[in-house]
This record gives structure tokens, C-alpha cells and sequence, in this order.
């Protein structure tokens, strides 16, 4: 396939690198700074610009790869072909953004922490939808030429994805965050912690979170809870947090 990116950040260039590994091509990339865009099409090999009024006119699919405030005013500015197909990436921006402008439209949504820094390749599902039939198994096809999880969500389906996306990831990582500053403050080497939730990760595979939850608050044990909490004052952020989870686990497994 012929692809146009539009976007330069984090889920543009992991999407790209996968496109060329799957053997498509990058016709053109669109930016918004010339540093951005001629370091990205320079990696990618492909020509650029940073104005949407030189959009190539001969891709298959256009990637919109913006940040979710930007895609109506990129949408507007768009000319393409009439039969190609334009898709947005975003978790939780309608595929009705782009039905007044284009005859072929979806979505194509990445389930996966993309940064543009890694040297590999992650493992992404792809949730897709589209405008018809055949876009959508358009879509799918192309898909899985990049990964063996795909799959259609529609709208709701797909926020819904993104909220759940939000805890696993998000929030887990703000966590890891409280913990590394404590750490350093601590004088803990963090990288201590890493076969700990590498193990945590890996249990998910084979059992349902509740059956693996462990921990002080899990058990009702308020010593080792209040101890900890104690231990936390110089730490105002990490010790509310703890104390609010601590209390949340222990009602969530009694009920």
C-alpha cells in the first residue's frame, strides 16, 4: 500500500516504522516543523512537507497521526483523492469527524504506549472501523499485514478500550513514577523493582488480575498499612495515594 502520515510524534513514527518493516510505502510525510518533519522523513526515507495544500495525490490510505484537538482543523485542510481511504488514529475522537469531508473514511487505533524513542518494534492491536463493509475489511486486511490482533470497534467500543488502556497503563505508570522518586530520594536502586512487575505483567497471561491481587491491603493488614504510611510523611503525594488505594483494594475485595 501507498500510505500519506500525517504527524510527526509518537504513534506517527512507530506506525511508519511498521509500515515499511510490512513492506508498504511511505509516499509522503506531513508536518508542522521543519526539524520535526526532515528528521522523521529522513529516517523514513521519504519526501515531506509542512503544508497540507502539497498532500500527495497518489497514497492508498491517509494517516491522520495527530493529537485529538488537531484533527478537525487537519481535516479541513485536506484535499485527496476520492477513492483513497482517510483514517484517524485517535482512541477517542469519533469516526463522524471525518464523514463530511471524505467518501472513504475510518479509524484505525493502536491499542499500545507508542514513543517514538525505542528501538523495537512493539506488539500493537489495532481496533478499526470504517464508514462500510468494505472499508472496514479494507482496513482489517491491512492491519494484519502489521499484527495478528485486529479487530473492529466501533466508537463506544473503542473509548471504552481507551479508558481501560488509561488504567493498565497510564495510571500504572504514574505509580511507577511515585516509586522511582521515593526510591532516589531513598537511596533505592528502582531497577531492583523491575523482575517484580516484569513477574506482575506476566501473571495476567494465565489469570484474571483479582486472583492475582496480594499485598497488606488485600489481607486487611492495617500494621504493616499504617507503618507504611508512617514511613511516607516526608513523601505528601506518594503517602495519599497509598493511603487511597490502600483503602479502595481492601472494600473492593471485600465486596
Amino acid at each position: 500500500m501507498k500510505i500519506v502520515i500525517i504527524g510527526t510524534g509518537n504513534v506517527a513514527t512507530v506506525l511508519a516504522k511498521k509500515m515499511i518493516a510490512a513492506q508498504h510505502i511511505i509516499v509522503q510525510l506531513i508536518g508542522r516543523t521543519e526539524s520535526s518533519a526532515s528528521q522523521l522523513a529522513s529516517l523514513l526515507q521519504c519526501p515531506y512537507s509542512l503544508d497540507l495544500k502539497n498532500l500527495a495525490q497518489d497514497a492508498d490510505i491517509y494517516f491522520i497521526c495527530a493529537q485529538d484537538r488537531e484533527i478537525q482543523t487537519i481535516v479541513e485542510g485536506m484535499n485527496i483523492p476520492k477513492e483513497a481511504i482517510v483514517v484517524h488514529t485517535a482512541g477517542g475522537i469519533s469516526i463522524e469527524v471525518l464523514a463530511k469531508k471524505f467518501k472513504n473514511y475510518g479509524v484505525f487505533y493502536p491499542l499500545q504506549s507508542l514513543r517514538k524513542e525505542t528501538a523495537w518494534l512493539p506488539i500493537v492491536p489495532f481496533f478499526v472501523d470504517a464508514n462500510s463493509k468494505e472499508n472496514i475489511g479494507f482496513l482489517m486486511d491491512f492491519a494484519k499485514t502489521m499484527s495478528q490482533l485486529v479487530q473492529h470497534a466501533d466508537d463506544i467500543q473503542r473509548m471504552h478500550l481507551h479508558i481501560a488502556a488509561v488504567f493498565v497503563s497510564n495510571f500504572t505508570n504514574y505509580l511507577y513514577s511515585l516509586a522511582n522518586d521515593f526510591c532516589t530520594t531513598s537511596q533505592i536502586d528502582f531497577s531492583f523493582l523491575l523482575p517484580l512487575i516484569e513477574e506482575t505483567a506476566k501473571r495476567l497471561q494465565l489469570f484474571a488480575p483479582a486472583e492475582m491481587q496480594t499485598g497488606p491491603a488485600v489481607r486487611g493488614d492495617r500494621l504493616t498499612i499504617e507503618k507504611h504510611i508512617s514511613l511516607l510523611n516526608s513523601f505528601e503525594e506518594a503517602q495519599e495515594v497509598y493511603d487511597f488505594l490502600s483503602k479502595r483494594i481492601e472494600t473492593h475485595f471485600k465486596s
